[in-house]
């Protein structure tokens, strides 16, 4: 055990540093250093003091690790907000005082995995990933309309995704991720003509032809709304998703044990794009599937699901 740092104390409203400790012990990352705080604080009703806990990672990538530790806090806290108990919330984030800047770090509350009574993925995972594919998205605090984006940017591993905000869904798949993507490959890996090419034509004419305004959203008929954005965590495969609980955060109502998600990189989506990473990393079988689309539907037009979902794979 080892003491905390003051810049966790304060962000966290610790007032005993002889009640709190912090352990790495069992925890690791590969982009950051994590652990474990445990501290002793006054309950809220005045009754006494009660044990809180809290998870904290730290790292010193400067200005990288200022932006992903944001995009990670706005992230857990979009989901939470959604769907309580889903994920941790996320309850601070900011540089490390100690490191004079050079370090970030992003506090959350604990999520304790392999809870009791634990078993495999099924209904929970469904329900709560449906609940959360069927709210709509906050509106854009610019110009107060829903909109395809994220308020801030986020990481997927080390891959950073800006998410600026655009009316057409497909605009934001190709521009936003597709090309994005290509983009930072190409930064870090040199330029290849034939792989640009193949990003180019699939932005130019796969994207438009299957996820274009009037078209996605509406059956053969012409019947249809389009698409509302919806949050999604961004990064979900099956070591993003468990079985555990929040504990020591004192709300009880969301301390139960459940199908859990965390370490997303979230935006306002359109629901089929979170299928695509869960797709191909595999961990999730149909009867997931099966529960999870009686909830939410597949998109129309339906004859265009599998196309799509491959299209949310690249």
């Amino acid at each position: 055990m080892a003491p905390v740092p003051a810049t966790l104390l304060r962000a966290l409203s610790i007032p005993d540093p002889a009640k709190a400790s912090l352990s790495t012990a069992g925890l690791g990352s590969g982009f950051t250093n994590t652990g474990a705080i445990r501290a002793t604080v006054p309950r809220s009703d005045g009754s006494g003091e009660e044990e809180r806990r809290y998870f904290v990672k730290t790292s010193s990538n400067g200005e990288a690790a200022e932006e992903m530790f944001r995009g990670e806090y706005e992230s857990l806290n979009a989901i939470a907000t959604s769907v309580p108990g889903f994920c941790p919330r996320a309850l601070a984030w900011g540089p490390l005082e100690e490191s004079a800047g050079t370090s970030f770090f992003l506090a959350t509350e604990f999520l304790e995995l392999g809870g009791a009574g634990r078993r495999g993925r099924g209904d929970t995972l469904a329900q709560r990933l449906g609940k959360l594919h069927s709210t709509p998205a906050p509106p854009d605090p610019a110009t107060g309309r829903r909109r395809f984006g994220f308020p801030v940017p986020t990481f997927c591993g080390d891959t950073k995704q800006p998410n600026r905000f655009c009316d057409s869904w497909a605009d934001f798949y190709a521009n936003e991720r597709l090309l994005t993507i290509l983009e930072s490959s190409e930064t870090r890996n040199g330029r290849d003509a034939g792989l640009r090419d193949l990003v180019e034509r699939t932005a130019r004419t796969v994207v438009p032809a299957l996820l274009r305004d009037g078209h996605l959203g509406y059956d053969r008929d012409g019947n249809g709304q389009g698409i509302t954005p919806v949050v999604v965590h961004g990064d979900l495969w099956s070591g993003n998703a468990d079985r555990g609980q929040i504990v020591g955060s004192g709300r009880k109502d969301d301390e139960e044990v459940g199908d859990v998600v965390y370490d997303p990189s979230a935006c306002y989506a359109h629901s089929e794009y979170e299928l695509g990473i869960m797709r191909m990393f595999g961990g999730f079988g149909s009867a997931f599937f099966t529960a999870y689309h009686k909830i939410v539907p597949k998109t129309e037009p339906v004859e265009e699901y599998e196309d799509r979902v491959r299209l949310y794979e690249l």
